[in-house]
């Protein structure tokens, strides 16, 4: 992972304010605090090897791992034996996010994909770069941040996908417009079709064109309401090539037709001018 290697460790500011780091240690490298912290504690493993010890025990961090220990929880942390550990790492004081967290001491979450690890990474290089800069709302920044990671790791927490099941859903969303085939979702992920199909059915309890289908209606309904799109703008920008079939896959997700939607919502705005 050398285009991290551009990021250099720094000293930290004071204690207990939002600070952030990238370290690269050998072995050597140890962090011993018996009595805990008031501050949360977040790291990203880019590569190498690192170790928490807490009082549930000894947990290992490796590369692509997420860990977040609990503010006020005794800890030693530090490179593997024999390893390097290279990593980012922010701490912060509590947010309301953290409610949303398991209870655990500490949190180890392996990111299993592109798309998540390089989503972490670079929400923490701009909690690094803006709590180096500190302009006039570098801590608004930084928390806001922050938060997106502690509502991934809560959402994860509570909803443990299959990593190519949540590869594959990240696929979808990102190619939602164009023509998609399960042999080209599976080789993405590294699968077969036939074992994607089986997988993906197993873990969410639908099939991937019908995932696929109910993404693409969300994304229509929403533009109907918020856009002022039209049944047909907001078919073709999903990626429906046949009104037709997107009416009916309408009517089935949304309970009333794209037409009849829009028709709703229009009435509902102009009422609300009325009344202004």
């Amino acid at each position: 992972m050398s285009q991290y290697d551009r990021f250099e460790s720094y000293a930290s500011p004071a204690y207990g304010t939002i600070f952030a780091g990238h370290f690269n240690e050998t072995d050597r490298y140890t962090t011993s605090r018996p009595g805990g912290m008031e501050d949360w504690l977040m790291t990203y493993t880019l590569s190498g090897e690192g170790y928490f010890h807490t009082p549930s025990g000894i947990n290992q961090c490796y590369e692509g791992d997420l860990a977040l220990l609990r503010s006020g929880v005794p800890h030693e942390y530090g490179a593997a034996p024999g390893k390097q550990w290279n990593f980012i790492w922010a701490h912060f004081p509590g947010l309301n996010e953290t409610h949303y967290l398991p209870g655990e001491e500490l949190i180890v979450q392996h990111l299993g994909n592109e798309h998540l690890q390089n989503r972490v990474y670079r929400a923490l290089r701009n909690v690094l770069l803006d709590s180096r800069e500190q302009r006039p709302l570098w801590r608004e920044l930084c928390e806001n941040e922050i938060r997106g990671i502690l509502l991934l790791i809560a959402d994860r927490s509570r909803d443990k996908l299959d990593p190519r099941v949540e590869q594959t859903l990240h696929y979808l969303s990102r190619h939602m417009r164009e023509p998609i085939k399960i042999e080209t979702v599976a080789r993405a992920v590294g699968l077969s079709a036939s074992r994607l199909s089986h997988l993906f059915k197993a873990t969410t309890g639908t099939t991937l064109v019908h995932m696929l289908s109910e993404m693409r209606i969300r994304q229509a309904s929403a533009l109907i309401r918020h856009a002022g799109r039209t049944a047909s703008e907001a078919a073709y920008e999903v990626g429906f090539q046949n009104y037709n079939h997107f009416a009916s896959q309408f009517q089935r997700q949304m309970g009333t037709s794209p037409r009849e939607y829009r028709k709703q919502f229009v009435k509902t705005v102009e009422q609300g001018m009325r009344r202004e």
